[in-house]
């Protein structure tokens, strides 16, 4: 088998090929990190690398494998790349912050350590900007991290570097969390697989568990891949109060979606949208129909308190952890983390409670709509992506030419009003590229706690199309 073909293999064929006996987990790793080693100069996806232990690691998986009556676990000898913010006991983790270069954290966080016990191998941890508080993906501390479809623009944020590990080749399974859209956003500019959980379904680390709008999820080149790694971070934790019991598992195999009906947005009634990115959510939609469904676009009566409310919820709760670490280190932050924290300080208890309140009016709406329909679709970028160094004091966000008029950091991304309905899942996958090569997105939205439903939905989808990455042809070129 050619590297390049092993590379770009999915986890689930390569578990299945591991229990054969007809791949070793160290063919693997060192396919992996080879190919980490020739691209990181080139993108800049990983802060911390483990190349050596995962290689120890990979050889006692070999072993495990090797035994008849080994017991090997659902991610067993998978190198999986970890975003840089989540714990793991005795590795530096630096949230992309010179703040805490310093720091390794003595135990680990939930989601990795269910990662570790099913055979997981970490081995790099993946950038985000500073303390995860952009929708691209550069910092003082690790430098800029370039899309791998066209290194002028970003990978998107805040889980960025998973985005680009996964769509180079550097990792077969990634981690991301998601407070604005920073799992979907970089799934979206890197052309790969974002899942969104509702809030509870997986675990997660305080005091931001108790955020509704915050979750952590798996980022994949497949659908199947992402499900395997939801299935293994899904779950109650005893150190979580709003994890959920019980724990949900997902199926593999979807029954057809002949007969479903799907709702549809492309501007959500208030984003200007690329006219490239309008293009090829047409062509998935014409996917959907040649599957049966009916596809039908709807007005959701949003307008732009929809961004207004969750950038207000983000900035009282979210801003101030930036306001609190400035107040020591403000000369050594990047400046995007700075400003954040000084809009903190301008927030008060009443504007948050109208944040409350235009949740509760969105989903008045999106609610009693969902009734009538199985998902709902819209783009996951209103743009494929802004540059890779992207500076919100200086520069603009342009879409079909025009001055976006909403707050820069996510006028160009549509994720974050499905934060604010944290209890829907989200599931984001490919729909194409653009002419600059930047892939382009949609998300499949389920109701409340449905999530099977945005996997039906898109498990139907990647079958249509013949998933991505699966030719030489469908990968970034380097």
């Amino acid at each position: 088998m050619k590297n390049d073909d092993l590379i770009y293999m999915t986890a689930t064929e390569a578990a299945a090929l591991f229990r054969k006996r007809k791949l070793s987990p160290v063919e693997l790793m060192e396919a992996v990190i080879t190919r980490a080693e020739e691209v990181q100069p080139k993108i800049n996806a990983f802060t911390f690398t483990h190349y050596d232990e995962a290689m120890d690691l990979a050889k006692a998986a070999e072993a495990k494998f090797m035994k008849k009556d080994g017991r090997v676990g659902a991610l067993e000898g998978l190198p999986i790349a970890i975003k840089d913010e989540s714990w793991i006991a005795g590795k530096p983790t630096s949230y992309g912050s010179l703040t805490a270069k310093d720091f390794v954290p003595d135990k680990t966080s939930v989601n990795n350590e269910r990662i570790l016990k099913a055979g997981g191998i970490v081995h790099a941890r993946t950038a985000t900007p500073e303390f995860s508080c952009a929708a691209y993906t550069h910092s003082k501390m690790w430098g800029v991290t370039r899309n791998p479809w066209n290194r002028r623009f970003t990978t998107g944020g805040s889980s960025g570097g998973s985005g680009a590990s996964l769509a180079a080749g550097t990792a077969p399974l990634a981690t991301g969390s998601d407070i604005g859209g920073s799992i979907r956003i970089p799934a979206g500019a890197c052309g790969v697989v974002g899942f969104k959980p509702p809030y509870g379904r997986n675990a997660d680390d305080a005091p931001f568990n108790l955020d509704p709008y915050c979750h952590t999820g798996p980022m994949a080149r497949s659908i199947q891949d992402a499900i395997l790694l939801q299935n293994v971070i899904c779950g109650p934790s005893p150190h979580d109060i709003a994890s959920l019991r019980p724990k949900l598992r997902l199926p593999t195999d979807y029954k057809p979606i002949k007969g479903w009906k799907i709702a549809y947005s492309f501007d959500l009634g208030f984003f200007d949208v690329d006219t490239e990115v309008v293009a090829n959510m047409k062509k998935a939609l014409r996917v959907f129909k040649s599957l049966g469904a009916t596809v039908e676009e709807v007005d959701l009566g949003w307008g732009r308190e929809a961004i207004d409310t969750g950038i207000a919820h983000l900035t009282h709760l979210f801003g101030s952890l930036m306001a609190g670490v400035a107040k020591k280190h403000r000369r050594i932050m990047t400046d995007y983390a700075v400003d954040f924290g000084k809009k903190a300080v301008k927030s008060t208890p009443a504007k948050f409670l109208k944040s409350m309140e235009g949740a509760a009016k969105m989903y008045d709406t999106f609610g009693p709509m969902m009734e009538k329909y199985d998902v709902f679709i819209c783009p996951t970028n209103a743009l494929p992506a802004v540059k890779a160094d992207f500076d919100e004091r200086k520069d603009e966000v342009r879409i079909n030419g025009k001055v976006s008029p909403l707050p820069k950091t996510l006028a160009w991304c549509m994720t974050t009003p499905f934060n604010t309905l944290s209890r829907c899942p989200v599931l984001a996958v490919p729909t194409g590229h653009a002419s600059n090569g930047v892939p382009t997105s949609i998300q499949i939205i389920g109701r409340t706690y449905s999530d099977a439903d945005v996997f039906r939905a898109g498990v139907a989808y990647e079958e249509a199309v013949g998933g991505w990455y699966t030719k030489t042809r469908s990968r970034p070129k380097f």
